[in-house]
């Protein structure tokens, strides 16, 4: 085979085809892309050849480009990956309209005989705060009914059950496009999925946030491991003017301000609302992760509780 012209780097090259695992059977596999951190930069300033005099310059670029947010240089680059995911987790991945998709087709072939199951210590519970969201786990053993275990025998005789009915239909002859109608969600599907950077990294703020669920967060926390190898420079920048930053409103601003000053406007109703204390919370998290010194944290806290 002829030597390659295109841009490659050693991090990807060495990721394609290879399995991340993802919950009990699902997976993320790198099968292409195009790009790399010279080809944003090479694209920012819409020039030839590798458009770069040092790797200090790439980074100071991409950092200006992620914090004021010009985002046409990332569109340049593209991956393309193939997934196995259960179908509830499939139904939230794919209202991410700025991919280019092909799904495993359940009318041309039989279904995927696997489903992702739930272990007794894994089932939560609903949120009292957040409509769509969960808070803690229901226990394994706990003496309430359904406990753990028993919602995880349920869970499994209910799928066999599923399974055995959707097997005596196609042996039976009834089209796949409607014996599949009973399946539950847990059903593994398989697709491919391409995407250029710019919308996967939106795509990763968004499932990689702590509200996301959880079974979404484990394949953007193994796509995010990819995108880091292939393109070390951008990941840095979207670690740091992105995925660890808070955007405030003006009113918050305005609401800080005056708190913090300790002073008082006349006319003006300064309330601490929900998604300050939401921000403070997560520079809280943000502080605590990077290795502040817990003294300055409870300092932090110490300042939010005499705002309120």
């Amino acid at each position: 085979m002829p030597e390659t012209k295109r841009t490659t780097t050693y991090g990807a090259e060495k990721l394609i085809d290879k399995q991340f695992p993802v919950l009990d059977d699902g997976f993320v596999r790198l099968v292409d892309y195009m790009g790399s951190d010279e080809s944003i930069v090479q694209a920012a300033r819409i020039s030839y050849g590798k458009g770069t005099k040092s790797t200090s310059k790439d980074r100071g670029l991409i950092n200006y480009l992620m914090r004021n947010r010009h985002t046409s240089p990332f569109e340049m680059c593209e991956l393309k990956f193939h997934v196995r995911v259960p179908m509830d987790t499939w139904r939230q991945w794919i209202r991410h309209r700025t991919a280019n998709v092909n799904e495993y087709s359940t009318r041309y072939s039989e279904a995927i005989d696997s489903m992702q199951c739930t272990k007794p210590d894994e089932w939560r519970k609903q949120a009292t705060n957040n409509k769509q969201g969960s808070d803690g786990f229901i226990g394994a053993d706990e003496l309430d009914i359904p406990n753990g275990q028993e919602l995880t025998m349920i869970e499994r005789l209910g799928q066999n059950e599923a399974t055995r009915i959707y097997k005596e239909r196609i042996e039976a002859g009834v089209a796949r496009e409607q014996a599949r109608k009973d399946l539950p969600l847990s059903t593994y599907t398989e697709a491919y999925w391409k995407i250029d950077l710019h919308n996967l990294l939106h795509f990763l703020k968004l499932r990689m946030d702590e509200h996301a669920q959880f079974e979404i967060r484990q394949y953007a926390n193994a796509i995010a491991e990819i995108v880091k190898a292939i393109y070390p420079l951008t990941w840095s920048a979207f670690e740091e003017y992105v995925l660890n930053s808070i955007q405030l409103s003006k009113s918050e601003i305005l609401a800080l301000v005056y708190h913090l000053g300790g002073g008082v406007h006349e006319g003006f109703d300064v309330k601490i609302s929900k998604d300050i204390l939401e921000n403070l919370e997560k520079m809280k998290s943000i502080a605590t992760k990077a290795g502040i010194d817990k003294d300055i944290i409870m300092g932090f806290d110490q300042k939010v509780i005499d705002m309120l």
